[in-house]
């Protein structure tokens, strides 16, 4: 199946921090034996309301293949990752 999980990350996490989040994320998908199809860094953008009073946040969408377990896997990894304010996974046509 293919999916696409959205994540933001703390806009004050710095640049090389946040890369290796995106990376982790990346190596996980890979590990569970999904393959990441692409990686869109969509940059520091305004919330739509205030997160841990946090106005902005930077988006990344990461687009993959992956089975059922796999994704459960990645957003229990996602949910206890500190910088990671939300997440979504979702099933993608």
């Amino acid at each position: 199946m293919k999916y696409e999980m959205l994540y933001l990350i703390d806009s004050a996490v710095a640049e090389e921090a946040r890369d290796a989040l995106i990376t982790k994320f990346e190596d996980t998908v890979k590990n569970l034996g999904g393959t990441v199809l692409s990686t869109d860094k969509w940059g520091v953008k305004k919330l739509a309301y205030p997160i841990q009073y946090k106005n902005d946040a930077f988006y990344v969408l990461m687009t993959f293949e992956a089975d059922g377990s796999a994704i459960k896997e990645l957003d229990r990894i996602a949910g206890i990752t500190d910088s990671v304010m939300r997440r979504m996974i979702t099933k993608a046509n």
